[in-house]
């Protein structure tokens, strides 16, 4: 009997010790109440967000949040986003405050939009002025990628991100490659933002950037239809900025933008291309025996040395 008592009195202690760390490691940091901005990235998990407490002096212990969060099943309910923490915070205190919606809004920005089809996100997501946007942007050099945009975002910080973002992500490295294809970098963003318009893969950007460039070089007009949707601008019926089936009569569209009309790159670009588009000019090969390519209904894409080649691709292959 003396041993059943003396081995309860063991596991109440062990059960009251345990108790105590558990309480412990839940329990704030801290009393300082000084906040700080701490973010969650997409697609971030339990153990991610929990390493970065830990380094932010957040938490007491990874371990003990992952275990709280498990016990609760909380896991999918810790939103993306960034939030104002500080160490005087409770476990339970910091994972409500997670759920309870970002100070900030995440914005997608999508590779080849134009300015005016990000303007219509932005004034969407954040109710961003539309001409206030559009008097600050530069075609082309909006970098399009998934920003995470305080709620009180003005037009015109938002234009200077993302133009910042585009000068980190054009590497010392692709603007000398750029240029080492005889290109100035303007030109190289020129010929990225159609390429981005042309193809919708890597491999297939590399081919239209080669093939692109190869034209430009000899002097051959770039027909690249991407420049005459430009050209032709909203399309009230389709409500699209890129106007789908072009006719004989849109590829003579008075416009500089027109490279059926006239040789030689467009005045300015006419997307904002991604980094893939632009890796593409970068790596691209005008040693390349294609001048034509063309892309059928099912997105498969043909290449041509001569226009009868090409023009045999487009018949067999709708």
């Amino acid at each position: 009997m003396r041993k059943i008592l003396a081995l309860i009195v063991i596991l109440i202690l062990l059960f009251f010790l345990a108790k105590g760390w558990w309480d412990s490691q839940l329990a704030p940091v801290s009393a300082d109440t000084t906040t700080q901005v701490f973010v969650i990235n997409k697609g971030a998990g339990v153990s991610e967000i929990a390493k970065k407490l830990k380094s932010s002096g957040l938490i007491k212990s990874e371990l003990a949040f992952k275990i709280y969060v498990k016990q609760n099943n909380l896991a999918d309910k810790i939103q993306a986003g960034s939030y104002k923490l500080s160490s005087s915070m409770s476990v339970p205190d910091l994972i409500s405050k997670l759920q309870s919606g970002s100070e900030d809004s995440w914005v997608t920005l999508i590779e080849g939009w134009r300015v005016e089809e990000m303007a219509e996100k932005l004034n969407q997501q954040l109710g961003i002025d539309k001409s206030q946007f559009l008097k600050n942007a530069k075609e082309g050099y909006m970098f399009p990628d998934t920003y995470l945009f305080p709620k009180e975002a003005t037009a015109g910080y938002i234009t200077e991100t993302l133009e910042k973002t585009f000068d980190t992500r054009l590497t010392d490295d692709l603007r000398s490659k750029i240029k080492a294809k005889g290109l100035t970098e303007a030109e190289g963003v020129i010929l990225a933002s159609i390429v981005e318009r042309e193809a919708r893969s890597d491999n297939v950007r590399r081919m239209v950037a080669s093939i692109l460039l190869k034209r430009f070089n000899i002097g051959m007009a770039l027909n690249a239809d991407a420049t005459v949707q430009y050209a032709l601008g909203y399309q009230k019926g389709e409500k699209s900025w890129w106007k789908r089936g072009l006719t004989l009569d849109d590829l003579k569209i008075d416009s500089p933008y027109n490279t059926y009309l006239h040789a030689g790159l467009p005045p300015a670009p006419i997307s904002n291309p991604g980094l893939s588009s632009l890796k593409a000019v970068a790596e691209a090969d005008s040693s390349t025996p294609y001048l034509y390519y063309y892309h059928d209904s099912k997105g498969n894409s043909y290449y041509a040395k001569t226009l009868d080649e090409h023009n045999r691709n487009v018949a067999n292959h709708p």
